[in-house]
């Protein structure tokens, strides 16, 4: 822990290629989300609450220092849900001072009904948002909410994004069980209207730390207290994305290998 630093990596990403991470969050793992396949381990803090977590000012000269390194794309996610980061636009507005290489959110979407969030994700060249199931028992089952989630308050919240947002909004779905053909079906149903410009169904393959571990946030494959999921099949992961792929119309892509990252 006494070795966090909030930019880290890169991190071989099998979406992005070559990764470099900013951690807006910091050494206490905050989120509105306690996914039970979380690779940073049981969130320490659950909350809706916005703050800043790490200063501007010790992120950015870090970012100065690694500016030249060959990355694909920079991504801001780290140890929690890094829209609750208070100055996650004031962090992308500098890295943008400091490079082109392009900006990429990983969010759970909980907060884009605040607009000041909406203004800050606005920033991104890409928000990749969380969708893992489209009932309340499977996601109370597998994201674990602070809040009470409501599909519909979610969806309409994305949906009022994607009207006013100029960057690539895609959206990412673990899967960590065969969803039933209700579930497809409403999910494609509400994709097709959102229509994202890419679709990404990943598969849980990275270890769960029995408690917090910051190096979570890269690729560890070897973790000596630490659970796993038995992987979706890939042929149940193959023929969903083929699914949603012909009903709505946009590009998906699914973790095939034995172990993807």
């Amino acid at each position: 822990m006494s070795d966090f630093t909030p930019v880290y990596g890169p991190v071989r990403s099998w979406r992005y290629g070559k990764s470099l991470g900013i951690d807006p969050i910091g050494l206490v793992s905050t989120c509105s989300f306690n996914c039970v396949y979380c690779q940073l381990g049981a969130i320490e803090r659950l909350s809706l609450e916005r703050q800043v977590f790490v200063p501007t000012q010790e992120i950015l000269p870090l970012m100065e220092q690694r500016k030249d390194e060959a990355v694909d794309v920079i991504t801001l996610s780290g140890s929690g849900e890094p829209t609750l980061a208070l100055n996650l636009g004031e962090i992308m507005a500098g890295v943008k001072r400091i490079t082109t290489v392009p900006v990429v959110v990983l969010t759970n979407g909980t907060l884009l009904q605040v607009e000041v969030v909406r203004q800050d994700l606005a920033l991104a060249d890409e928000v990749s948002v969380k969708l893992d199931g489209v009932t309340l028992q499977r996601i109370n089952q597998i994201n674990r909410p602070v809040f009470a989630w409501n599909l519909q308050d979610f969806f309409n919240n994305l949906l009022n994004f994607r009207k006013v947002y100029d960057g690539k909004l895609t959206i990412q779905t673990m899967i960590v069980s065969p969803w039933t053909q209700e579930e497809e079906q409403l999910y494609m149903e509400q994709l097709r209207a959102l229509q994202p410009k890419h679709i990404y169904l990943n598969n849980p393959r990275r270890p769960k730390p029995k408690s917090r571990l910051v190096e979570g946030r890269e690729n560890l494959t070897a973790i000596a207290n630490a659970s796993w999921f038995k992987p979706i099949s890939r042929d149940y992961l193959a023929g969903f994305a083929q699914r949603i792929h012909d009903y709505t119309g946009v590009p998906v892509s699914h973790v095939m290998e034995d172990y993807a990252f």
